[in-house]
């Protein structure tokens, strides 16, 4: 029995526009199964999901682990693609409730599995945690908001300095390269899936889980450049491309401004796009049988007239970098409180009543796993 393949996403993110979900995507609406899990900080929730998919990761079936950008050691979210089914943390901020109830979805509230005497005798340090994490949020919110102009004013000097017309050459150049000998898909309507590869997270910025979505690409396309030089309206036009020419795609968004792309991944030609330029740190060159295409846009800067810039873009990334550390430490400082939050939980939780409820969850999942004959196939 071989091992399936795990990738790991992210299907919200702390961005300049605040909290930003992409929920929505995670598993499609008419999916088999969807359990949503509900429950205080502390209850179990990713643990209970986790420990799921890594038992159908063991009988091979290919799994999705959906982390948390304010606790990257925590899941939002599993999902077991061949099967349709998952299972999606429903609490606050990415509050979900069931939109097929009985159908699709169903609730499964951990809270049937506490001792409320417990919980209630520490009823103001938990209303007093719960608005302290909320407000760090909003200041940290309020950061990013702050750097989002300043990385305008940054972008704005580069952009006014890109020389368009080598641009565009060099922009034709890649997507003949990518699409060259592409054959359409007219035949069905082309399915677009937004998340995120990367998050702002307690720890920073979390670039490391990119590599397991390239698992299936055979062709690398890496574009590179300063802020405002285009690299994310490149990205863009990839993804519009392909949409035209029918082809699926897996759209994974900037993690600082979620109205960018990062990556751009199209499964049935098993080629990506990616954002390479810092922070992103992933280095695609440990890949280097992947790599069909690189793309500097700082190439085709006019570094004379840049000059005039010089000291107006250096006061601009040092306070856009300071504003997003702030950020960060303001991220933190919620994921700390959160953490003395579920101090209070922890010990009032029944973990075997819940440990023999996943076991129930998991043996249904299973049951759903056997009306799918092609999947037994290979997790056998």
């Amino acid at each position: 029995m071989g091992q399936g393949k795990l990738r790991r996403v992210f299907p919200g993110g702390n961005t300049c526009e605040g909290f930003y979900s992409f929920y929505d995507y995670i598993i499609e609406p008419d999916a088999t199964r969807i359990f949503v899990v509900k429950g205080g900080p502390g209850v179990g929730k990713s643990t209970f999901m986790r420990k799921i998919g890594e038992t159908m990761l063991a009988k091979g079936y290919d799994v999705e682990f959906h982390c948390c950008s304010s606790d990257n050691n925590s899941l939002d979210a599993v999902v077991i693609p061949a099967i349709k089914v998952a299972l999606i943390d429903g609490t606050a901020p990415h509050i979900v409730d069931p939109k097929n109830p009985g159908a699709v979805d169903e609730i499964i509230h951990l809270g049937d599995y506490w001792d409320e005497s417990k919980m209630r005798a520490h009823k103001e340090e938990i209303l007093k945690a719960n608005a302290r994490v909320a407000r760090l949020f909003q200041i940290a919110y309020s950061a990013l908001r702050e750097a989002k102009v300043i990385r305008d004013e940054w972008e704005s000097y580069i952009s006014e300095c890109m020389i368009e017309s080598q641009v565009n050459k060099a922009v034709a150049n890649l997507l003949h390269a990518i699409f060259s000998g592409v054959a359409p898909r007219y035949d069905r309507p082309a399915k677009v899936r937004h998340l995120f590869a990367t998050a702002i997270t307690p720890d920073g910025i979390i670039t490391g889980h990119v590599e397991s979505l390239l698992q299936d690409v055979q062709q690398l396309y890496t574009i590179s450049g300063e802020p405002g030089s285009g690299v994310p309206q490149v990205l863009a036009r990839i993804a519009d491309l392909a949409h035209e020419k029918g082809l699926h795609t897996e759209i994974y968004h900037c993690p600082f401004n979620p109205r960018n792309i990062d990556l751009v991944i199209i499964p049935e030609i098993k080629a990506a796009a990616m954002n390479v330029q810092p922070p992103h740190t992933y280095d695609p060159s440990s890949l280097p049988d992947l790599m069909a295409m690189k793309l500097n846009l700082s190439a085709y800067i006019d570094r004379d007239k840049l000059a005039t810039y010089a000291h107006e873009i250096g006061s601009a990334a040092y306070r856009y970098q300071a504003c997003l550390d702030r950020a960060v430490a303001y991220i933190r400082q919620a994921k700390l409180t959160h953490d003395y939050m579920e101090t209070f939980y922890i010990p009032a939780m029944n973990f075997e009543a819940i440990n023999a409820k996943r076991q129930e969850v998991l043996q249904r999942i299973l049951t759903y796993a056997s009306e799918f004959p092609e999947t037994l196939i290979k997790a056998s």
